[in-house]
């Protein structure tokens, strides 16, 4: 078994130190005031992080994908519309929970490996000026494309139809403004950008969001997942039973937030930008091709088409087996031909690009 793997796939990614040494802290009960303190805490410390003043602010228990769900279930109801920017896998997965929730979903596609034209989510709402929500994915982890979300929020603040980001793999890698953009409403998770192990999905909802979930005339079908629910265990005083939440987990996300604020948001943006810089520039000459174009491309994932003498899967598997190094295969199109490499959070070092790049020329000689 190799005890010291480098993570550069496309999550989870290395967790910081100090994350790492949280989670050997005593376990707590799931009402004991000192864990309810630390997430409040961490509300915080997402707030920062995100960069808004939500009260609604907080960890919930599950990896990303319980963001998203947590998210869909708590503002949708049953046959309501929300419009969905797909161009990639997780713009696809956003469709299938909402369609499993009873939602009427609107897509607005671009190709893979593209990405998405504001104008046209926003022509999508003013076709249908009915919509509960407009849903895209800030950072497309299948083909590391970075969708311009900016655009959306001014111009939907003016409509009653929200405007709901996954920002999983964007939160602590590349700028995300959530009250300057005007995002009602966004999750993340913490073994991305954020530097902690998987296990917690942060999530914010504004004022506007908050008000539709509370006048909504149908219960949130997940119970699990219910953002009502779980404002009052986490939030309010004093605080409402709903689950044995994880206190060791929420340490680790404590203390992987702590050490981001501590280099500072803008910093760290940085950091992941000369890093990515560094590895998209060094790829084509081994004989990659980066997909997602110039200016739509995101630091922290990097999709790559395989040289043609490259093996994916014998590539890939003597990464791990020789070097300790994991990265991701492709997904959908790209499944077989390309890599999917990040540098996210602790993993975001010039070392991880010198050190891939030395065993990918060791793997190409061969």
């Amino acid at each position: 078994m190799h005890g010291d793997r480098l993570l550069l796939g496309p999550g989870p990614s290395a967790p910081y130190p100090e994350a790492v040494e949280a989670l050997s802290r005593p376990v707590l009960g799931h009402l004991d005031p000192e864990y309810l303190g630390v997430v409040h805490e961490i509300g915080d410390r997402l707030r920062e992080v995100f960069r808004t003043s939500n009260q609604l602010t907080l960890p919930v228990s599950g990896t990303g994908s319980a963001g998203m769900e947590a998210c869909l279930a708590s503002l949708l109801e049953p046959g309501e519309t929300v419009i969905v920017g797909v161009n990639g896998y997780f713009g696809e997965r956003i469709c299938e929970v909402a369609h499993r929730g009873g939602a009427r979903v609107v897509r607005v596609e671009a190709p893979w490996g593209s990405a998405l034209d504001p104008a046209d989510v926003l022509a999508a709402q003013r076709a249908h000026p009915q919509a509960a929500l407009v849903a895209v994915v800030a950072a497309e982890t299948s083909t590391g494309v970075r969708n311009d979300i900016a655009p959306l929020g001014p111009e939907l603040a003016k409509t009653d139809t929200l405007l709901l980001v996954d920002a999983v793999t964007a939160l602590g890698g590349t700028r995300l403004e959530i009250d300057e953009w005007q995002i009602d409403a966004c999750y993340s998770a913490s073994q991305k950008c954020l530097g902690a192990p998987p296990g917690l999905a942060p999530v914010t909802l504004g004022p506007r969001a908050v008000a539709k979930m509370r006048a909504r005339t149908t219960p949130i079908h997940s119970f699990y997942l219910d953002l009502g629910l779980l404002n009052e265990y986490f939030l309010a005083t004093p605080p409402r039973y709903h689950h044995t939440a994880s206190s060791t987990l929420a340490y680790s996300l404590h203390a992987g937030l702590g050490r981001l604020l501590e280099e500072g948001v803008e910093a760290v943006w940085e950091r992941h930008a000369r890093v990515g810089a560094l590895l998209q520039s060094a790829l084509p000459e081994l004989g990659f091709t980066v997909v997602a174009p110039d200016g739509a491309r995101l630091p922290q994932l990097t999709t790559a088409v395989l040289p043609d003498d490259l093996d994916d899967g014998q590539a890939r598997t003597r990464l791990l087996a020789e070097y300790g190094i994991e990265v991701g295969g492709g997904l959908g199109a790209f499944a077989g031909r390309a890599w999917r490499i990040g540098l996210m959070g602790h993993a975001a070092t010039e070392r991880s690009v010198v050190t891939l790049l030395g065993a990918v020329r060791e793997l190409l000689k061969a």
